[in-house]
């Protein structure tokens, strides 16, 4: 995936945040990256021509999706480019090197739940107190001599902060999976990834019709998420990932015999699967 001259990327901000990391590690540094405030912003830029792509959060491998861009799929109109996955670690960053100067620690809700442990046995009483982002908790301590941020090592080298320990994630293999939004499909690969979105009737058996052409096609799915339909109670979108391309033959059986018994489908693109 290329950059045309002049291309702006956006990403789920501020600077130093996990996507960011996705954002480099997918086009490189020299890249206009900009940073928005929420995953909405970052899918709206997209669509109305700001911004060539975006890359947001969909899942991680310890805390499951990311509802808010699950939820942004239903309304936007923008198409899946690509795939990143790369591996979330944690460090306690501070002003302070000493552990004893922490009065309160700042961080994003899923930064914390992925080192609870280490933070019940190392700061049990100290108040852990939410952030929109690792990156923001970063740019917090640079006010408060006495606070920590649990936060990436990128984000303590942007903010000039000193690493009071570091890898204190609970679990080592914990990995975040980012997209790349974008107005097009890219092209054809030889190991592909599609995502659809659909809703089925509120009836027996819907679910177990609606995914078993993919049994029967052989097309191995690779996620299923589902989310509430608003102003419908016990009403669902769900959310699907699987092996292939929407131009591959028997990709074309399974999703002519999928809409035969939906409400609603979407397509949200097909694009290389991560190597990660």
């Amino acid at each position: 995936m290329k950059l045309e001259k002049g291309g702006v990327v956006v990403y789920l901000g501020p600077p130093a945040t996990y996507t960011h990391l996705a954002c480099i590690e997918r086009f490189g540094n020299s890249i206009r990256a900009l940073p928005k405030e929420s995953i909405q912003e970052v899918f709206e830029a997209v669509e109305r021509g700001k911004a060539s792509y975006g890359v947001v959060p969909i899942e991680n491998s310890t805390e499951g999706a990311v509802n808010r861009t699950l939820d942004m799929f239903i309304e936007s109109e923008v198409k899946i480019c690509g795939e990143n996955m790369i591996q979330i670690s944690h460090d306690l960053l501070s002003q302070s090197e000493s552990p004893e100067d922490i009065s309160k620690i700042y961080s994003h809700f899923q930064a914390f739940e992925q080192c609870r442990k280490w933070l019940r046995k190392n700061f049990p009483h100290v108040p852990l107190i939410e952030t929109v982002s690792t990156a923001k908790a970063a740019q917090m301590v640079t006010k408060d001599l006495k606070a920590g941020a649990i936060a990436s090592s990128f984000a303590g080298h942007l903010y000039s902060l000193k690493v009071i320990a570091s890898q204190i994630e609970d679990h080592h293999y914990n990995y975040t999976r980012f997209l790349v939004l974008g107005q097009h499909s890219p092209e054809r690969t030889e190991k592909d990834k599609t995502s659809i979105l659909f809703s089925i009737s509120h009836t027996p058996g819907s679910l177990f019709r609606a995914i078993k052409p993919f049994a029967e096609k052989g097309v191995n799915l690779t996620k299923i998420e589902s989310r509430p339909i608003k102003n419908k109670p016990w009403e669902y979108v769900f959310f699907l990932d699987f092996e292939g391309h929407i131009m591959d033959e028997h990709i074309q059986k399974t999703m002519a015999e999928l809409k035969e018994d939906l409400l609603f489908f979407k397509y949200l693109g097909s694009y290389p699967r991560s190597s990660s």
